[in-house]
């Protein structure tokens, strides 16, 4: 009988598998895959690089490695994804929230700086929810309000404000946009669809293959979902309210005309992300 590998041999193993198969992240994807087929904390791992990993334990881990080279996304693996330190079961309905649009919070923070404000909060196109928790858990005394079209990412949503002791202050709601809505938003957040029809096929396969394309396609030049909502914006915000758009890259220029065009003002050019693009448009409704 072949000798059990050891937790350090199989973690050491599948980085290299992974880094061949050409994933950003091979380290960190391999712990994570680990510590999931082992039933532990990723942290959990530290410590026992000379333990035995059990038959079945191996045997899990090289199932979800096979899952990782063949283009499944980690958090989709998993089933959730981490977000502003907090976690965010998915569905085949929602985005995979990223780092990202982690900007949206932070420009949001930035340009609101009172965190003990009862504020009213809107979140368009919510799917996991991800956003409106975040805002939630940095303003103690708000109140939100996510959008979705899709029933089942409403769904998702409703259960992670759930998870993290939040229902009482977010409600989630099926709708298009906030055309259902009555207006008084201190703060609408979106990060809707933004990519043109004709460049799916070139997407990642992690994105192309199984993030839902109703929540990534957004017409031929992908500013369709910022349209409608530039529109509704001087409706939805009350007087002196914030809007944070995410944008694709290079989407700045038409974006800002198109809130621009609607009656907001633009506080300042879009906040960079990690990588330095202009990912959060931020405007008010003077």
């Amino acid at each position: 009988m072949a000798e059990a590998p050891t937790l350090g041999a199989l973690r050491r193993q599948m980085t290299a598998a992974l880094a061949a198969a050409g994933v950003d992240s091979p380290e960190l994807d391999a712990r994570l895959l680990l510590a999931f087929a082992l039933g532990c904390a990723p942290g959990d791992l530290l410590g026992r690089s000379d333990s035995a990993v059990p038959e079945a334990a191996s045997a899990a881990a090289h199932a979800l490695l096979a899952r990782r080279i063949g283009g499944e996304p980690v958090g989709r693996i998993l089933g959730e994804r981490e977000f502003w330190s907090l976690s965010f079961r998915l569905s085949p309905h929602t985005l995979e929230p990223r780092p990202d649009t982690e900007t949206l919070v932070e420009a949001a923070l930035a340009l609101l700086p009172e965190r003990g404000r009862a504020l009213r909060l809107l979140d368009l196109g919510t799917g996991t929810g991800a956003l409106l928790a975040a805002l939630l858990v940095e303003f103690p005394a708000a109140t939100g309000i996510g959008i979705d079209r899709s029933e089942d990412a409403a769904r998702a949503a409703r259960d992670n404000l759930a998870r993290h002791g939040l229902a009482g202050r977010g409600m989630i709601a099926v709708g298009d946009w906030g055309t259902a809505l009555g207006g008084g938003f201190d703060l609408v957040v979106s990060n809707p669809p933004y990519i043109r029809a004709d460049e799916m096929a070139a997407l990642a396969p992690e994105v192309r293959l199984h993030d839902p394309p109703l929540a990534l396609v957004a017409g031929d030049d992908g500013l369709a979902a910022y349209r409608a909502i530039s529109a509704d914006l001087p409706r939805l915000l009350a007087p002196g309210g914030i809007a944070v758009l995410e944008l694709g890259a290079g989407q700045e220029p038409q974006v800002a005309a198109l809130v621009e065009g609607a009656g907001l003002t633009l506080l300042g050019p879009a906040r960079a992300d990690l990588g330095g693009v202009a990912r959060a448009l931020c405007a008010r409704r003077p």
